[in-house]
């Protein structure tokens, strides 16, 4: 099995007790680079793995594919821990080395911890409150959407396939016990709650 970790913004406070616990548990660790390697130094002895920042296609998906393979065959054998600043599923290393693992090892397990975002961490450190609609962008084309409190999840999924979204997740109450998933877009019901939200993407 392979876990994303998130680590957080960077300062060894803000890491969540269930990332400590997956970190502490976990039969290898790896890690992107020498922040995140002493970020979870109290708790694992991680390995740097190279991810550099360069351009080239060709050397970049040659790279992700021996860095797939190496993990791969830890996590076959047991619980692998890949730690990374901010959280696993925003604008991270992980997003890309999820991707190859289900390209090249779909039998591998895969899993993330969040952690605390830029996006938060930014608005903590500089005392914004969001309190309306925001827009977080790379400079890339816009291709997600997540809407919150989707009281009516329906018709906000009826709303959104008239902008050009076509993939749909449904979510309510996540990490409690009445956590409710559907990724079935004929699934998705006429009302949810306050808890409720709504992913699309083009």
């Amino acid at each position: 099995m392979l876990i994303g970790v998130g680590l957080g913004p960077g300062d060894p406070e803000l890491l969540t007790l269930k990332a400590v616990d997956v970190l502490k548990n976990s039969d290898k660790v790896y890690v992107p680079g020498r922040l995140a390697k002493d970020l979870v130094a109290p708790y694992a002895d991680a390995e740097i793995l190279e991810f550099p920042m360069i351009r080239d296609i060709e050397v970049l998906n040659s790279l992700w594919k021996e860095n797939a393979d190496r993990v791969a065959e830890e996590a076959r054998r047991g619980t692998v821990a890949f730690g990374l600043i901010g959280d696993p599923n925003f604008f991270s290393t992980f997003s890309h080395l999820k991707k190859v693992m289900r390209k090249h090892y779909p039998d591998v397990e895969l899993a993330t911890v969040p952690g605390i975002s830029s996006i938060t961490s930014f608005a903590a450190k500089t005392d914004v409150a969001v309190e309306s609609s925001f827009e977080v962008s790379d400079g890339s084309e816009i291709g997600h959407k997540i809407r919150l409190k989707a009281t009516q999840p329906k018709s906000i999924v009826k709303q959104l396939e008239t902008e050009g979204y076509t993939e749909f997740i449904f979510a309510e109450k996540l990490f409690s016990d009445k956590e409710l998933i559907i990724r079935n877009k004929e699934e998705i019901p006429e009302k949810g709650n306050y808890f409720s939200i709504i992913y699309g993407k083009k």
